[in-house]
């Protein structure tokens, strides 16, 4: 007789336990970087609303900045690093292409032996690995899992540049995911566009470099096609992740979404409809654009400034280069 293969399965619900933070170690005003892209800190403002970023010394890189967030949010959580057998980190900046961020940042963090890989879905990193920490403990192949968005963009950007420069920050945002006994992640609403793959990413390959067929690769975008883009399409996708999730606009306490540009966030609620009573994450002004690690950094501080939404329903949405999107609803912490 053949024995048949066992197949585990977890619990039912997870949700989010907690939440940590870590920004670069400096910020930088718009006046520091107005004059290479010969601009000003009013156009800055109007066009991004950001006032200042944070930005990591040059000893810092994504690899710390994961670390000093995990290690929050571990400590937050009131789970033993011990218990933690997954580890997710999305980033577009680790300083080597291999090894990955996050076994480094499990072994520092004291997960280790934790199942531990790095997500590139850039500036929707952060909602696809909340996506696969969920799949992940309720198929019973996790129990616990640390999700973490961490950029050093500092390090990939070129100061001459108009279309995205003035906009990038450094900083990591963490979240540990476990088991729960009612609903805490809302199905997650993903995909990509690879049609559109040079609306936003690197300008150059590192063969190119090496070759010196080109100069140290840095990030670019085509401002006007990742805007309507964002507008116009992820805000279907916002709707979809509420329908989803079987609730409406109403019922949320706040909205998280990727912190690529006050104007898109600001455009964003009033297509959703938000009223005045749901809180709107605009980190974006003094932390800048920060990639995977946005969503959790804007989360972190909204839960920071108003802990009375602890228990609410939050919409996070990530979008950014691919072109990729991912959204869902969760319960905060």
């Amino acid at each position: 007789m053949t024995r048949s293969i066992v197949q585990p399965t977890g619990p039912a619900h997870t949700r989010i336990y907690s939440y940590g933070a870590a920004r670069g170690e400096t910020a930088v005003p718009n006046d520091d970087l107005v004059g290479p892209i010969d601009s000003s800190d009013e156009w800055i403002r109007q066009r991004t609303g950001i006032v200042t970023r944070t930005r990591a010394v040059a000893e810092t890189d994504a690899i710390d900045l994961a670390t000093d967030a995990a290690r929050e949010a571990i400590e937050r959580s009131g789970v033993d690093a011990s218990q933690v057998d997954a580890v997710i980190v999305a980033t577009v900046s680790n300083p080597k292409q291999t090894p990955s961020v996050s076994a480094i940042v499990a072994d520092r963090v004291g997960a280790n032996p934790a199942a531990a890989y790095d997500v590139n879905a850039a500036c929707a990193g952060f909602a696809y690995g909340i996506a696969q920490a969920d799949a992940l403990i309720r198929a019973g192949a996790a129990h616990y899992a640390l999700v973490i968005g961490a950029e050093k963009l500092s390090d990939i950007v070129d100061p001459t540049d108009r279309s995205i420069s003035f906009l990038l920050g450094d900083g990591a945002g963490a979240a540990l995911v476990g088991p729960s006994d009612t609903p805490g992640i809302g199905p997650t609403v993903w995909g990509s566009d690879g049609s559109k793959a040079d609306a936003v990413g690197m300008n150059h390959t590192l063969t190119d470099f090496r070759d010196g067929r080109a100069p140290w690769p840095t990030l670019r975008q085509e401002g006007p096609t990742v805007f309507r883009w964002a507008v116009w399409e992820m805000v279907k996708v916002a709707r979809q992740a509420l329908e989803a999730a079987g609730i409406e606009a109403a019922d949320l306490a706040a909205f998280v979404p990727h912190q690529a540009n006050m104007r898109i966030i600001d455009e964003f609620a009033k297509q959703l409809g938000l009223t005045d009573t749901v809180i709107v994450g605009r980190d974006i002004e003094t932390t800048g654009n920060t990639s995977a690690a946005s969503i959790p950094l804007a989360t972190h501080r909204l839960l920071q400034e108003h802990p009375d939404l602890s228990g609410g329903l939050a919409l996070q949405i990530g979008f950014g280069a691919g072109l990729v999107f991912g959204a869902q609803v969760v319960v905060l912490p």
